[in-house]
């Protein structure tokens, strides 16, 4: 599938993902506001803030398979290696165009799915999540959290108790800003601008697996948040009911994600300001986004998926999961707020135009380009956004503890199953987080997205099994 945007030299293209950030953590729209002061001047002054961004296949690798690819994989394939998933490497075919391509990440999973491959050059800072990469057992691991309140499942080194013990532990217990995997990964890509900007074009993919689990920024960093909080530190989520905590300790959960989602602000405002040192705005595509957001307390669990043998629910992909921020700047953009519908197989398409840049794919797109939507010369792109994980249909019945898809035509939103099994829908301009089940007298909306969602799977022309057994919901 050939894409050509002529007219212009080719622009670089600079794509800057977080991991587990949440929309409403920008502009302070959250209950609980935390301090985004770069992101929010970003889309201020230079950005196309889209706001209807949502993930598409769910969680991380597969989201950024669809972004790499340009197709949709959640009906097709479970999280996998890269290369098992499509033969679309978008960075192999701008390397082919004549782009300089660098993987710059802290994600611990990248590497282990084979994204680094597509690029001339990948470089990984080990030690994110369960990532060991040296062993000191000289070192005693201390104990964090209590084994009640975090994540269920034994870590990979046997002396660690808990995946949080371990994470600190590999990291030697950091206190200091410099020392946390944003601001290391960050001074990696403002050197590598200021080693590279005279070569033109370029794409450089920045990844941060930050604000993820375990949260653990500098204490002090999070006392601005709660500030009279003496228990032990929650770094950790139990992925289940958010009444195994606290009201204090529920809100020290947050705290630390609120602190560690302040110091991706800043990794993201220095290489913003290093973009501007080189002269590079009227060169560039710029690109932030992130692949999900993360329940804490809402809907009465804290996590994104449902691996807690104690909570029996089904765990659909509610708005603080699936709703995920995406600004975009680029030259001849002005600064906006646009409310259409995207996913991320819309953004290989999206950034190439932008970018004037040109390729040759092997398998055709299911995301198509809103470039004009960005521009505001159409107020819609999609129809409908459909988030979802993968499933091997069951024999019969519903699998326990599914992670239930969510449909939303930027109006409504809706999920088949809720939590106990029963379909909801609600009306998100008046309930952005999809917390008032609004069923029994909006029923003929639920029935339309239902529908709208069956046209989907058949359009894309997804497996039967898959549409057959949503089909049964």
């Amino acid at each position: 599938m050939k894409m050509v945007f002529p007219g212009s030299s080719p622009l670089n293209i600079v794509l800057l993902i977080t991991d587990t950030f949440r929309f409403d953590n920008l502009f302070a729209r959250a209950r609980r506001p935390i301090h985004t002061p770069c992101l929010d001047a970003f889309a201020r002054e230079r950005a196309v803030e889209v706001l209807g961004f949502y993930t598409g296949s769910f969680p991380t690798i597969p989201q950024r398979t669809d972004l790499i690819t340009g197709r949709i994989g959640w009906p097709w394939y479970p999280w996998q290696p890269l290369p098992k998933s499509s033969s679309n490497a978008w960075p192999l075919m701008l390397r082919r165009q004549g782009y300089a391509t660098q993987l710059l990440c802290d994600c611990p999973h990248l590497f282990n799915a084979g994204f680094q491959h597509p690029f001339m050059a990948a470089y990984q800072t080990r030690g994110q999540e369960g990532d060991c990469p040296f062993l000191h057992l000289n070192d005693p691991i201390v104990s964090t959290m209590s084994l009640t309140k975090t994540r269920e499942g034994a870590p990979l080194s046997p002396l660690a108790k808990c995946l949080a013990d371990q994470h600190r532990w590999t990291n030697r217990y950091p206190q200091c800003e410099e020392d946390t995997f944003c601001w290391r990964t960050s001074k990696l890509a403002v050197r590598w601008l200021e080693e590279n900007y005279r070569f033109r074009p370029f794409f450089l993919w920045v990844d941060f697996f930050d604000p993820h689990e375990p949260w653990d920024p500098p204490e002090y960093l999070v006392r601005k948040y709660q500030p009279s909080y003496h228990g032990r530190p929650m770094i950790h989520p139990n992925y289940g009911l958010s009444a195994d905590y606290s009201r204090e300790e529920l809100t020290n959960l947050w705290a630390h994600y609120a602190a560690e989602a302040e110091l991706v602000d800043r990794a993201i405002g220095r290489i913003f300001q290093k973009i501007e040192d080189l002269q590079l705005w009227d060169s560039t595509v710029v690109v932030v986004l992130s692949d999900h957001g993360f329940s804490i307390g809402e809907h009465a669990r804290v996590g994104k998926a449902n691996i807690n043998r104690r909570d029996p629910r089904f765990w659909p992909l509610y708005p603080e999961v699936s709703h995920a921020p995406l600004l975009i700047a680029a030259p001849g953009l002005r600064p906006a707020q646009r409310p259409f519908l995207a996913q991320p197989a819309d953004l290989l398409p999206t950034i190439t135009e932008l970018a004037h840049a040109r390729v040759d794919l092997p398998e055709p797109l299911h995301g198509y380009s809103f470039v004009k939507a960005l521009k505001g010369q159409t107020k819609s792109h999609r129809a409908l956004a459909v988030c979802g994980q993968w499933i091997n249909p069951p024999a019969e019945g519903v699998p326990p503890k599914w992670t239930v898809p969510f449909v939303t035509d930027g109006s409504w939103g809706y999920v088949p199953l809720g939590p106990t099994g029963d379909p909801e829908i609600f009306d998100l301009h008046e309930d952005p987080l999809g917390e008032r089940n609004l069923f029994r007298r909006a029923r003929p909306h639920a029935r339309r997205l239902r529908n709208l969602l069956m046209d989907y799977m058949r359009d894309l022309q997804a497996p039967q099994p898959v549409t057959d057994f949503l089909a049964t919901l």
